[in-house]
């Protein structure tokens, strides 16, 4: 628990300090709750840049506090301090990291996240293990982007926590910066609502689900666009670097925040990362142009154009300095295998899943299972659909009557990189399209729900509309603050309960990590393997799942180590693993190496043929450990 929360504290810190400072040289002169995930967004490129020199990650580490600490004068000099919505910021951090933490609460434990649902945290350890170690890899060969496995080296091994617990607590830390995000858009909501409100965007129930898999990629990347869709509805308003009339606003830095965000996408989840965040601006400025182009044509729209050039040929020059170095990487990512559309295409996936799962409102606590194929009838999911539609349409409204279109556009580029990906890409990639328009969804409808505004201006409608148009809208004027009560409850109702039900389903798996059981595959054959584990790691930390993921590629059976153990292994099997120091309690074994924790012993004679194990596929991510 300490390791978990302590790595949160520090990638936080240093995410505020930096993210901060970054606004104060870009001229802001108030605190920004953008900071946090520009602040991450940098710290994740820096790791990446400096987690392979000479050190194993003492550098990265070096770096990120040398940054935190410089970002201290510049804060004490230029920035106020922060005023009464500090309280508020504080509580919703706070809600959150303890919502987030369901999952360890509910198993009693803090380890691996996600084991038996996604088993993709193996090969993530795994790498970050080379990282540490100053070796290469599989992932690092193949461009897969390895920023956030840098952080969690950066944090992880100087301070001599455990790379598990380090991945806990960027997990953690990303949702906290997902719910500060927002609150600036927030701050006409009283505090319970504020803090309802940010909870609900941090932890939509698609982010909740992927959260309790270890799924932190594609977590990272729904906060940099959510952070990026608000940063752009500040930067219209002339607000994201400078507040009020006496600020100094550096106009050619404007937008250098959005460009860290960008910078952050790239390292995190290499040029896929980037098509969020150029379509969201894409639509946006296509959008605003048009509205001035009628105004008053010609005229407005250069001026439009003439006001957003330099801030904007200084935001995409620092991006293209910043992802220099990474383009031969991400033009090998281009080519990984779940950009294949002839491939698996499914992952860890039964089935495509619904894209109105973005909405918020899923009753089961597996977002990967049907309508009707929990305990809830489908018709529970359809009407949780209609709800969820009914709230983002009425949030659209009340956004696009305020000419707030910032954060509609990026949903908009969300919704047709979806279509791209159903269409062209796999289901897996859609998914993860699905995850990463989440947030956005939820904070355009339970913003609009929670304000306690009408979506349309009532000023005189109780009186002239009804005159003019009829007693229907006229009735629907004088109902509208009940109706809308009444669907703010039943949404942020249901809603809440979908992503409590994803975050207390979550399993946690062991609590230590070794490379060593994933090296020993090599030396496994074709022939079959009995893993022999303690009885509580299978009982109480879903070791099963975790164990033959690990050893994924052969045939493996695991069984418990104990009393309880069979009295010889299954027929056919050429080779135990044991853990630990205890011995297998079977006859004519001849010990062939020992690997960390770990000890490979092979049967004599040796049997013929495979064993009865069954294999366990490279492809069988939805149920590794099904027979």
């Amino acid at each position: 628990m300490l390791a978990t929360y302590g790595s949160l504290l520090i990638i936080l810190a240093a995410s505020c300090l930096v993210g901060q400072g970054l606004f104060a040289l870009c001229g802001r002169r108030n605190w920004s709750w953008l900071a946090p995930a520009v602040g991450l967004a940098i710290l994740i490129a820096l790791a990446w840049g400096t987690v392979r020199l000479p050190g194993h990650g003492s550098a990265a580490a070096i770096a990120i506090g040398a940054l935190s600490l410089a970002a201290l004068p510049i804060l004490w000099r230029t920035t106020e301090r922060p005023g009464g919505g500090l309280g508020a910021g504080i509580a919703v951090g706070f809600a959150v990291a303890l919502a987030a933490s369901i999952p360890f609460f509910v198993e009693g434990r803090f380890g691996i996240l996600g084991t038996g649902l996604n088993p993709d945290m193996s090969q993530h350890l795994f790498a970050a293990d080379r990282l540490a170690h100053g070796e290469g890899g599989r992932l690092l060969g193949q461009g897969y982007p390895l920023g956030p496995h840098s952080l969690v080296v950066a944090v992880s091994v100087p301070t001599g926590a455990s790379l598990v617990h380090g991945f806990d607590g960027l997990t953690l830390a990303i949702a906290v910066c997902a719910a500060l995000g927002p609150l600036a858009l927030l701050e006409r909501l009283g505090t319970w609502r504020r803090v309802v409100c940010a909870a609900l965007v941090a932890l939509p129930y698609l982010v909740a689900s992927y959260l309790i898999q270890g799924a932190f990629k594609e977590v990272v990347e729904a906060l940099f666009v959510l952070a990026f869709a608000v940063g752009l509805h500040e930067l219209g308003r002339g607000t994201l670097v400078a507040r009020g009339s006496g600020s100094s606003v550096r106009w050619a830095l404007e937008a250098v925040p959005l460009a860290a965000l960008a910078v952050g996408s790239v390292y995190a989840y290499s040029f896929p990362g980037l098509l969020w965040l150029a379509g969201a601006v894409a639509v946006w400025a296509a959008v605003e142009l048009g509205i001035a182009f009628r105004a008053r044509p010609l005229g407005g729209a250069l001026a439009l154009v003439r006001r957003a050039a330099p801030a904007a040929s200084v935001a995409v020059g620092l991006v293209l300095v910043a992802c220099a170095p990474e383009i031969d990487r991400m033009a090998e990512f281009a080519g990984f295998e779940t950009f294949d559309p002839s491939g698996p295409g499914l992952g860890n996936l039964f089935n495509p899943i619904s894209p109105l799962e973005a909405l918020g409102i899923w009753p089961s606590g597996d977002f990967r299972l049907d309508p009707g194929d929990g305990a809830m009838p489908a018709v529970g999911f359809y009407l949780g659909e209609l709800l969820g539609l009914v709230a983002l349409a009425y949030g659209l409204a009340w956004w696009l009557c305020r000419r707030e279109r910032a954060v509609p556009a990026a949903l908009a580029a969300a919704v047709a990189l979806y279509a791209y990906a159903y269409f062209a890409g796999t289901p897996y990639q859609a998914a993860k399209s699905i995850v990463i328009a989440a947030p956005l969804a939820m904070l355009i409808g339970a913003r609009a729900l929670l304000s306690g505004e009408p979506a349309i201006a009532l000023d005189g409608v109780r009186g002239a509309v009804a005159r003019r148009r009829g007693a229907l809208v006229g009735g629907w004027a004088l109902r509208e603050p009940f109706l809308r009560s009444a669907l703010a409850v039943a949404f942020v109702g249901a809603a809440a309960t979908s992503s409590l039900l994803a975050l207390v389903n979550g399993p946690v798996g062991p609590a230590t990590y070794s490379p060593r059981l994933t090296e020993l595959r090599k030396g496994l054959g074709d022939g079959s393997t009995l893993m022999l584990a303690p009885e509580r790691v299978l009982a109480d930390e879903h070791g099963r799942d975790y164990l033959v993921w690990e050893l994924r590629g052969g045939r493996v059976c695991v069984a418990a180590l104990g009393d309880s153990s069979p009295s010889r292994p299954p027929e056919g099997v050429a080779h135990v693993i044991t853990q630990g120091s205890e011995l297998p309690p079977y006859r004519h074994l001849q010990l062939e190496r020992r690997a960390g924790p770990y000890t490979l012993w092979r049967t004599r004679p040796a049997p013929a043929g495979h064993g009865s194990c069954p294999l366990i596929l490279v492809g069988g991510r939805a149920n590794p450990a099904q027979d």
